[in-house]
């Protein structure tokens, strides 16, 4: 198999890990016998150095003006800090060059770039959650999905924050190699989870906001820490030293989410975590994550992932 290209567009203020995630994925394939790795090369306006968010500098390999992306390249677009404006250099050689592309991928806020640009025109895709909603005001062309943590749509993929760049990155891998190799970088780079598109960008903890009082935010660790206890509105609001009805109100309002809608996030968060990576079975799962039987456990990852825990972990399980 002859080799594939790795075109990732450079520019100033872009966010290195943007670059050097996916980058330390698909450099990886190379490192395993037998295997067809990839030309990866750095492209910037002009061919001069640019400076990251974070003051890093980048030095690419060439001028954007004289790269072709062709039908075996994966062109990636970084995502830096959105102030509202974009390198029109940039963005006017992706609206003439990017659709000659294999595969478009844009990580974090590139998104927006591409969505500038007119490549993401009647087409799904998703960005970093802080300008989601910004990306669907100015381009009512584009579905925005913000959820995900990928969006694939036909040849153009789009992710949201730092290591939702790395999950796609390993996603084209797989595509390109097959599963167990993908697994096998995601082991070397110590990823902790090689994640599926459809896992919401935020972690249970991360989707709600931290209370402001104390005994609320020593219930939503309790909760993390013990998903298999009894997590009922009462036995959480005898842990808070509140009334059941006080403590409902005030987890809602300092936290943005119902007490059990926080603990149906947390059980299914932890059941999916077990099911990827341990080879427990799925009522002992069940047990683990406070659900009592498989059958509300099956219900649970229905409801909010869409599909049953065996099938998840056919998928996503660990390598026998």
């Amino acid at each position: 198999m002859s080799s594939r290209n790795v075109l990732v567009v450079l520019y100033d203020g872009l966010q290195s890990l943007d670059v050097s995630g996916p980058v330390e994925v698909f450099a990886a394939v190379s490192r395993f016998p037998g295997e067809a790795g990839y030309t990866i090369r750095t492209a910037s306006p002009g061919g001069a150095p640019v400076r990251t968010g974070s003051g890093l500098t980048l030095v690419p390999d060439g001028d954007l003006e004289s790269e072709r992306p062709g039908p075996a390249t994966t062109l990636i677009v970084p995502g830096g800090r959105y102030r509202g404006d974009f390198e029109p250099r940039l963005t006017d050689w992706l609206r003439a060059h990017g659709g000659g592309a294999q595969r478009l991928v844009s990580v974090c806020t590139g998104g927006l770039i591409l969505a500038e640009a007119g490549l993401l025109d009647g087409r799904r895709a998703t960005t970093h959650w802080s300008v989601c909603d910004r990306m669907a005001q100015k381009y009512p062309r584009v579905t925005i999905e913000p959820d995900p943590i990928y969006v694939r749509d036909g040849p153009v993929s789009t992710s949201a924050g730092v290591t939702a760049g790395i999950d796609l990155a390993l996603a084209l891998v797989e595509e390109d190699h097959g599963r167990e190799l993908a697994l096998e970088i995601a082991r070397q780079l110590v990823v902790f989870l090689k994640r599926p598109g459809n896992q919401a960008q935020f972690s249970a903890q991360l989707a709600a906001q931290t209370a402001r009082r104390e005994p609320l935010r020593e219930v939503q660790h309790w909760i993390t820490e013990h998903p298999g206890a009894d997590l009922s509105v009462e036995a959480l609001a005898a842990r808070a030293r509140l009334s059941p009805r006080h403590f409902a109100r005030a987890f809602q309002a300092e936290t943005g989410v119902t007490p059990g809608r926080y603990v149906e996030r947390v059980r299914v968060e932890h059941a999916r975590r077990l099911l990827e990576d341990s080879a427990e079975g799925v009522a002992q799962i069940a047990r683990a994550c406070g659900y009592g039987t498989p059958e509300a456990l099956r219900r649970a990852f229905v409801k909010t992932l869409g599909q049953p825990p065996t099938e998840y972990r056919r998928r996503f399980g660990p390598t026998p």
